[in-house]
C-alpha cells in the first residue's frame, strides 16, 4: 500500500444558486412570496417592481363561455367574472391594515378585535362585585370551562388549582359556579347537556308555554326523548302530543353550546393561484392575478455600472446578477404552477362538472408523468397552492388522493367515497340512523368494497357524529 494519484472521470449532480432559489420559490405560498419580494425590493437597489401580469393567456378578444345552468352549479360566479376578479376580492386585509375608500390612514373602528369566551366572562366576573375569595374562585371556574361552554373536570380539580391559596369547599364553589353560569352566553359553566338547558329555563318568564313540561323533560328525560321521541314518550309519562310538541318546540330553541356564540376563529380569506373557468364547453385555467408578480430592472443603477468606484462596481454587478436570477425564477415558478393546475383541472373535469362523488384517484406521479417532472418538484408545486372553480376555492392537494378498485372494473377515490356516505347520512332517518357496517353495505351494493372500519375512518374525517350520538343529537 502506497499513496498514488488518480484521474477519474465521472457525472454528478450539484445545485446551483440559481436552482436552489427556484425551488424555495416554487414551495412559497402566495403571501410567503410576497414577503419575499418586498424584502428582496428592499436589499437590492437594481429591483424594481414592473407592471403587474394580469394573468390571463386568452387571446384578445375572447371572451369566456356564459354558462349554461349545468355548467354553474348553485350560485357559483359566471366565468365573466373571474375575468374582473382581483386579489383584493380574494384577500381581506387585517382590520388595522384597512384604509378609507379615499385613501387615507386606517379606519380604526372598521373592525372590533375578536372577543374570547373566557375573558368575555372575566369582564362580567369583574363586575359583579365579589369578594376577593370568591373573584378568585370564579377565576378558577372559568380557566375550566371549554369553547363550548362545558365545565371540564370535577370540583376537586377546582379546589386542586387554587391551593395553597386559598382552601375552598364544594359549596362556595358550586355557589360561584351558580353565578357564572348565569352570565352572558346563559348556561356557560354547566357541566351537563341537562344543567345547561335547565339553567337556560330558569331564565324564562312562568307563564312560557310548556316551560314546566321542558324542565321536566331536561332534567330527567332526555336520553328517553333521543330515545323514543316526543309522541313515544309522552304516552310513557302520560302527556298529550300536543303538550310534548310544545315542550320540545322550547327546548329547540336553547343553546347547547352556549360557548361558541363568543369568540371562535378568524375566517381565514385565500387569494387563488390560478382559476378554472369553462369556455365554449371546456375546461380551461389562467393564473390568477398577482400570481406572476412582475419584477424589473432599475435602468438608472443598471447605467451606473462601469462608471462607479471599482468596489460600487463590483457590488451593482454582483445585485444585477440575483435580480435577474430572481426574475428568472419567478417566471419559471409561475409557469410551473400554471402547468401544474392545467393538468389537475384535466385530470379532474368531471368534479368540476358533477361534484365531489365524480373526484377520480389522482397522485403526484400521474401529473409528474404528464408533465415531464420530477415528483418532488409537483409536490411543492401543489403545496400551499390554490385553484379557484365554480364549486368553490380549494388547495391543490385537495384533487389528489388514493383510490379503490370497484366492482365495475374502475376505480372510486376516498374523496367521492365521502361525499357518497355524506349523501347516505344526510338521506338517513333522523330516529334511525344508519350504522357504519350498514352504510358500507350500501356502498358493496353500489359496487364499492369498503370495510367498516374504512366507513368509521372517512366519517371521523368529515367530523360526522357516530349513528347513536346523531340519534341523541336529532
Amino acid at each position: 500500500m502506497k499513496p498514488s494519484l488518480q484521474t477519474r472521470l465521472g457525472q454528478q449532480l450539484s445545485l446551483t444558486p440559481q436552482l436552489r432559489q427556484a425551488i424555495r420559490l416554487l414551495q412559497l405560498s402566495a403571501l410567503e412570496l410576497e414577503t419575499e419580494l418586498n424584502q428582496a425590493l428592499e436589499s437590492n437597489p437594481l429591483l424594481e417592481r414592473g407592471d403587474e401580469d394580469q394573468g390571463d393567456d386568452r387571446p384578445e378578444g375572447e371572451k369566456p363561455e356564459e354558462p349554461s345552468q349545468e355548467d354553474t352549479p348553485g350560485d357559483a360566479p359566471e366565468p365573466d367574472e373571474f375575468e374582473r376578479a382581483e386579489v383584493d376580492e380574494w384577500y381581506e386585509a387585517p382590520a388595522g391594515d384597512r384604509r378609507h375608500s379615499d385613501g387615507g390612514e386606517p379606519d380604526e373602528l372598521s373592525a372590533a378585535a375578536p372577543i374570547d369566551l373566557h375573558a368575555h366572562l372575566v369582564w362580567q366576573l369583574q363586575l359583579s362585585h365579589l369578594g376577593p375569595r370568591d373573584l378568585a374562585i370564579g377565576q378558577a371556574v372559568i380557566e375550566a370551562i371549554n369553547d363550548d361552554g362545558y365545565l371540564e373536570g370535577p370540583l376537586a380539580d377546582i379546589q386542586a388549582a387554587l391551593q395553597p391559596e386559598l382552601d375552598v369547599s364544594d359549596a362556595e364553589i358550586e355557589t360561584v359556579l351558580h353565578i357564572v353560569q348565569h352570565f352572558d352566553p346563559v348556561g356557560a359553566g354547566a357541566r351537563c347537556l341537562s344543567e345547561c338547558l335547565c339553567v337556560q329555563l330558569s331564565l324564562l318568564s312562568d307563564d312560557t308555554p310548556g316551560l314546566d313540561l321542558a324542565t321536566r323533560l331536561s332534567k330527567d328525560h332526555l336520553d328517553a326523548l333521543a330515545r323514543l321521541g316526543a309522541d313515544r314518550l309522552g304516552g310513557q309519562l302520560g302527556e298529550s302530543a300536543e303538550d310534548m310538541a310544545t315542550a320540545v318546540a322550547l327546548l329547540r330553541t336553547l343553546d347547547p353550546k352556549p360557548g361558541a356564540q363568543i369568540g371562535g376563529s378568524e375566517p381565514e380569506y385565500i387569494a387563488p393561484d390560478a382559476i378554472a373557468y369553462r369556455q365554449n364547453g371546456v375546461w380551461k385555467v389562467r393564473l390568477a392575478a398577482g400570481s406572476r408578480p412582475r419584477l424589473a430592472i432599475n435602468r438608472h443603477y443598471e447605467s451606473l455600472i462601469g462608471k462607479a468606484s471599482r468596489e460600487d462596481d463590483s457590488y451593482l454587478r454582483g445585485q444585477l446578477q440575483e435580480a435577474r436570477w430572481l426574475i428568472k425564477s419567478l417566471e419559471t415558478r409561475a409557469d410551473t404552477v400554471e402547468r401544474v393546475a392545467r393538468a389537475i383541472v384535466r385530470q379532474q373535469s368531471a368534479f368540476l362538472d358533477h361534484g365531489n362523488e365524480a373526484m377520480r384517484p389522482l397522485t403526484l406521479r400521474e401529473v409528474a408523468e404528464e408533465l415531464g417532472l420530477h415528483e418532488s418538484t409537483v409536490s411543492r408545486a401543489t403545496t400551499r397552492k390554490y385553484l379557484r372553480t365554480p364549486r368553490g376555492t380549494f388547495e391543490f392537494k385537495h384533487f389528489f388522493g388514493s383510490g379503490i378498485a370497484t366492482d365495475h372494473g374502475g376505480s372510486a377515490s376516498s374523496t367521492a367515497i365521502q361525499a357518497m356516505i355524506r349523501k347516505l347520512i344526510e338521506g338517513e332517518s333522523p330516529r334511525s340512523p344508519l350504522s357504519d357496517q350498514k352504510l358500507a353495505e350500501s356502498l358493496k351494493a353500489e359496487g364499492i368494497p369498503v370495510a367498516r372500519r374504512t366507513v368509521a375512518k372517512y366519517r371521523e374525517s368529515m367530523n360526522i357524529p357516530a349513528s347513536n350520538e346523531r340519534q341523541r343529537l336529532a
